[in-house]
């Protein structure tokens, strides 16, 4: 199969033929037809997660269609679209049997523990667990962006935030999982300011919803005026130091932080208010995807039209093109999700 091939990390991928892969016993194949370019495969290529072993084939949002299952799979046929996010649970840890599989502790990772979906075919474990079955409505293009950064901004805003109608939400960072976050947000009533320093990002954000954004001007006076005194919660969708303590000082009295974006140890180490923190009984909290059992929920609100899943898909492009776009993640030089088309 044709995949993208990183030697080196932080050198230039390639375009290369690699054997197919074939399933484990509980798990299955799928053809891949979309995936999307997501800033934690970004951290991958530059070797900022510890998983990731060389040589190495980044992607962990896909759609596409079974192709092989293993003898120990009971729910899936060759020939069934699907998607999966980006945690692979094992089904029977503790935080398995608790419903917890998005922080399974023996979890497997496409694109991070094992080779990812920036190819023809990707294999995928425990497969009665994990997979997704697509409602014919959903193209697999716009499908892709739900394994990571739609469905983590979803668990985000809706379970762990708990965003209430009314409330002021602050959105560090209007990239794909901000731009979701923002939607999510506005569908559950929140009033949403948007902060990014992308014209085009900011433009994208008040389509999905944002009644204010926020560019490069101090961004937590500008947002404690606009949210009248500061936001009841307060998402880092970007993951570096500045944002994230942005988005803990940018809140009011007893407001909630959630992070989503990474924030490896090569990016350096946030100056967490804990003063702030104590004095203002602020939470901080942390969201790590979704579990399968929770997509439908998700995919009734894309299916009423509350949440507009297909715009958020700005870029469409070949395989091929694989190696310019991650280098392009960077740079955040794009709005919304590019997907690549194997």
């Amino acid at each position: 199969m044709r995949a993208v091939l990183v030697e080196e990390f932080g050198g230039t991928p390639r375009l290369a033929d690699v054997d197919d892969p074939t399933p484990a016993e509980h798990g299955v194949v799928v053809a891949v037809e979309a995936t999307g370019v997501c800033r934690s495969d970004w951290h991958a290529w530059q070797g900022h997660d510890d998983d990731v072993t060389l040589p190495h084939v980044p992607g962990h949002e896909l759609a596409g269609t079974v192709v092989a299952t293993g003898s120990r799979v009971g729910s899936w046929r060759v020939g069934d679209r699907v998607t999966t996010p980006f945690v692979t649970a094992c089904g029977t840890c503790p935080e398995c049997a608790a419903g917890a599989q998005q922080v399974c502790r023996d979890q497997t990772q496409p694109g991070f523990t094992g080779w990812g979906s920036f190819a023809e075919f990707v294999a995928l474990d425990h497969a009665d667990v994990n997979l997704v079955a697509l409602p014919e409505e959903f193209s697999t293009s716009t499908a892709a962006a739900l394994g990571c950064r739609v469905a983590t901004a979803f668990r985000a805003v809706s379970d762990v935030a708990a965003v209430r109608p009314g409330e002021f939400v602050a959105v560090h960072g209007a990239g794909g999982v901000g731009l979701s976050a923002v939607a999510i947000a506005a569908a559950a009533g929140a009033r949403v300011v948007a902060v990014d320093p992308s014209p085009a990002a900011r433009q994208l954000a008040r389509d999905f919803g944002a009644i204010a954004t926020i560019g490069t001007e101090d961004v937590v006076a500008a947002l404690r005026e606009l949210s009248d005194g500061g936001a009841h919660v307060s998402i880092d969708a970007v993951g570096l130091p500045a944002t994230c303590e942005a988005s803990v000082r940018s809140l009011r009295r007893r407001g909630r932080h959630v992070q989503i974006g990474l924030l490896p140890a090569a990016a350096g180490r946030p100056a967490v208010p804990m003063d702030l923190v104590i004095a203002w009984e602020l939470q901080v909290l942390g969201s790590h995807g979704m579990a399968a059992h929770d997509y439908p929920r998700l995919l009734e609100l894309v299916r009423t039209g509350r949440f507009p899943l297909a715009d958020l898909v700005t870029r469409e492009l070949p395989l091929e093109a694989g190696p310019r776009a991650l280098a392009e993640v960077a740079g955040a030089s794009t709005a919304g999700i590019t997907v690549l088309r194997p």
